[in-house]
């Protein structure tokens, strides 16, 4: 009988040889021999050591965890149905319609590599993090990782860890951090009504509503909306405070949500991300 993992290296190197490294961001120099990623370049994008990686290529590991699986399907710009025999030859279960999506479509992957010149995140429905350009880390700070868990903007801006908008650096002209942190809940809500039965959404309730009281008055209260675009003031160290724009776009289809902050042509909060882009952004990327 035929080993059901035993496709799984060949997939991967299949995947990675046809990936182009523009795609994801990655310059291409006169002397690459590869069309397609390296070892090293998929291991940095999907958050993993190059010796699982290689390790799997070559068969020695076949059953990576689901986060793994997810991370990898994300970083090769894998189809929602390549995502899911991802899963299968790996041993697990494709994720269920009934689970907040954690895939990034290719098209939207494509979309985030070319706006990447301005600080840029992607989230779950449910406010984990997928993603963030280098210029966002250089603005609102690099994410803490919260164990084997992804960081969780509620769980960040609930449990005084940081993540970007996570703590007092942003400011929101509309009300200031505490009606940031209400319209979280109450987008939370609306998820929590899409996606009753996803096992992380409910141990993100249970977990808040334990540890915060702030938030467990604001779950009580009922209310349900969508958390939407506004203009904040950015406190960083490097330049100080800065007025942008703060833009959510929602993918359709995919529930994922693209937050970008921009400043108008020529203004001083557009002189200041383009300090943060030339000296902190080149401190935090890799040579």
């Amino acid at each position: 009988m035929s080993d059901p993992h035993g496709d799984l290296g060949v997939l991967l190197r299949s995947w990675r040889d046809r990936l182009s490294p523009v795609d994801v961001g990655l310059r291409v120099g006169d002397t690459r021999r590869a069309a397609g990623l390296r070892r090293e370049e998929l291991a940095a994008l999907a958050g993993v050591s190059v010796d699982y990686v290689v390790r799997l290529e070559q068969g020695r590991a076949r059953r990576p965890s689901v986060q793994v699986a997810a991370s990898l399907a994300r970083a090769l710009q894998l189809s929602d149905d390549e995502r899911d025999h991802l899963f299968v030859v790996a041993g697990l279960l494709p994720p269920s319609p009934t689970e907040v999506p954690t895939h990034i479509p290719p098209s939207v992957q494509r979309l985030i590599t070319r706006l990447g010149e301005i600080p840029l995140a992607v989230f779950t429905a449910s406010w984990d993090l997928l993603h963030s350009s280098p210029l966002w880390i250089a603005l609102l700070g690099a994410p803490v990782q919260p164990g084997t868990r992804r960081p969780n903007l509620l769980r960040a801006h609930f449990g005084g860890t940081s993540m970007g908008e996570a703590d007092s650096r942003i400011i929101s002209r509309s009300g200031g951090i505490d009606a940031f942190g209400a319209s979280l809940v109450a987008d939370l809500r609306r998820v929590h009504g899409r996606y009753p039965n996803d096992r992380h959404v409910n141990t993100l309730i249970a977990d808040l509503s334990t540890t915060s009281d702030r938030f467990r008055a604001l779950w009580e209260s009922g209310a349900v909306g969508e958390h939407q675009s506004e203009s904040k003031t950015v406190r960083n160290d490097l330049v100080g405070e800065i007025e942008l724009d703060c833009d959510v776009f929602n993918v359709a289809g995919t529930d994922l949500h693209i937050v970008a902050y921009t400043a108008a042509e020529g203004s001083a909060a557009a002189e200041k991300l383009d300090f943060l882009r030339v000296s902190a952004v080149a401190a935090i990327t890799p040579a």
